[in-house]
């Protein structure tokens, strides 16, 4: 019964709206948005990344194979493959919006900057992280749970068993 009344509902704020898709972006404008927020910028970044993980964990394989992991033809695959989530969570006028943000001084500060900050923070998470578990592998020592290497006792040395 309340499936029926949440899909009434529904019907009627589409039929009120003149359609509830109308307010979709379209694919022009959500591309026009990722222009402006570099997304393709950040495919290189990601790209690059992943070209030296593969090569560090692969190192038989040289590393410029890995340089092309996100090629053009990647990207553009990479943009369309993204386009659906943006028409779900934003209707045309908040693209909109958000492309006037970023054409901005600010919004260009903010995708220029960007890198940086999530380099550094994603730096500042990696030393809080390794302190969190050093003081949570020292509390489960304290506890006996963990021996002095950091293994169960009793299981043969195996962690987190």
């Amino acid at each position: 019964m309340a499936g029926k009344w949440v899909i009434g509902m529904g019907l009627c704020a589409a039929l009120a709206a003149g359609s509830a898709w109308a307010a979709q972006p379209s694919e022009a404008l959500v591309r026009e948005l990722m222009q402006v927020m570099n997304v393709p910028g950040q495919f290189t970044v990601m790209n690059n990344q992943m070209a030296s993980m593969m090569s560090q964990q692969l190192p038989c394989v040289p590393a410029t194979y890995w340089q092309n992991y996100i090629d053009k033809s990647g990207q553009e695959e990479l943009l369309t493959a993204m386009i659906p989530a943006y028409q779900h969570h934003f209707s045309s006028d908040e693209v909109e919006g958000l492309i006037k943000f970023y054409k901005s001084p600010l919004g260009q500060k903010l995708v220029a900057q960007m890198p940086a900050t999530m380099a550094e923070a994603a730096q500042s998470g990696q030393q809080w992280g390794r302190q969190r578990t050093s003081d949570m592998f020292a509390d489960l020592q304290k506890q006996g749970k963990l021996d002095g290497q950091g293994r169960c006792p009793g299981t043969g040395g195996a962690q987190g068993q």
